[in-house]
Order: structure tokens, then sequence, then C-alpha cells
């Protein structure tokens, strides 16, 4: 079952990122990379017409509070949200706590590692402080980067289904979960590495 969410009095820190809830003075930074051909087609949607797009939905960010903010030296330059996941087309776990995560970063920041350590703070913060079972991730089949992601983060394929997108178009997508026992295995192999 998904567990209610409210961020807007959290604030995670990494190494090198701040997430916290979105506000509306993130409007421009949220704008320049949401308009960037390439990126919300990652998950989805299609790049900003205009900043009233934006406005739109940093407005539901906001509203919903659901959704963080990945500041990077005082820029957002990205968001991960904490989303309902399909509870009718994953039944067989609606006696567990679950919730759902979908990210999108900047163009300008790929491939230095940035989403693999916001993701890994948010499942953290998602097991230990809000007490979830399971957080379901997914991917269209084509997008490696994201599937990357969720690798690194421990994620393993579940399922897969055909849905319709926002464009109004049809794709395939990988559904990969992570349930909080496989998390805590993960950590003490990691922590008897160390």
């Amino acid at each position: 079952m998904n567990v209610p969410i409210d961020i807007s009095d959290v604030t995670l820190k990494t190494e090198r990122l701040v997430l916290r809830p979105f506000r509306y003075k993130d409007l421009e930074d949220f704008y320049e990379y949401a308009r960037v051909d390439g990126v919300g087609q990652m998950a989805g949607w299609q790049p900003h017409e205009n900043i009233e797009v934006s406005k739109q939905i940093l407005d539901r960010f906001v509203k919903h509070k659901k959704t963080f903010a990945l500041e990077y030296d005082g820029k957002v330059i990205g968001s991960l949200g904490i989303e309902e996941y399909d509870e009718g087309v994953m039944p067989e776990f609606n006696e567990m706590k679950n919730r759902e995560l979908g990210f999108v970063l900047s163009k300008d920041y790929w491939g230095m590692g940035l989403m693999p350590e916001a993701v890994n703070e948010v499942i953290r913060y998602l097991f230990e402080d809000v007490g979830l079972d399971l957080i379901v991730c997914k991917h269209f089949t084509w997008n490696t980067q994201s599937e990357k992601v969720q690798k690194k983060c421990g994620f393993r394929p579940y399922s897969s289904y055909e849905h319709k997108i926002e464009s109004g178009g049809m794709e395939t997508s990988i559904v990969n979960i992570l349930t909080r026992v496989e998390w805590l295995e993960r950590k003490e192999e990691e922590n008897a590495i160390e």
C-alpha cells in the first residue's frame, strides 16, 4: 500500500547535494533544465515549452509535498519524487508499506554520479525514517542511464509492462524493486568490505 508522504520539513544532505522541498524561487533553475530536449523524455514528458509550464508543475511540487529539489552548489539541478506506485498493477505488495521513486537530472550534470548519490540517500530516508518495506522504481527499456542508476542503488528487475505516456505514445517500462531486507543486507555487505 502507498503510505502518506510529506517532505515539507525534510532536508537531506549527501557529500555533494542538498535534497530539500521545492520552493517557488526555484522556478528559473527548474525551467532551465526542464526545457532542454532529451531531459524530460527520459521520464515520459516533453520539454517545457515556456516558463508557465514549469510554474504549473512547480506549483504541484510545492503543494503535494513529495518531490525533492536536488541542489548542487546552490543551484537546483534536478528533482526526485516519492510517487505513489500503481497498487492495481502490483496488488501482491498491498500488505506492505511502499512508494515509487522518479527522478530527473539536468543534462549539464549527467555522468557525475550525482543521481545515484541522491537516490541512495532517499532510499535510506524511506527505509530508516519513514519505515517503508519496499520501493519501486521504473525506467523505459531504452533508458540505460536510469537503468544504471537503479542497479547501482540495489534495485532488481521485477516485471515489465506497456503503458501510455504523456506525449500520447506507448512505452514499455521495466519495473525494479528494492526491499528493506535487501537494502539492509547490502549495507551489511558494504560495511564488511570497509
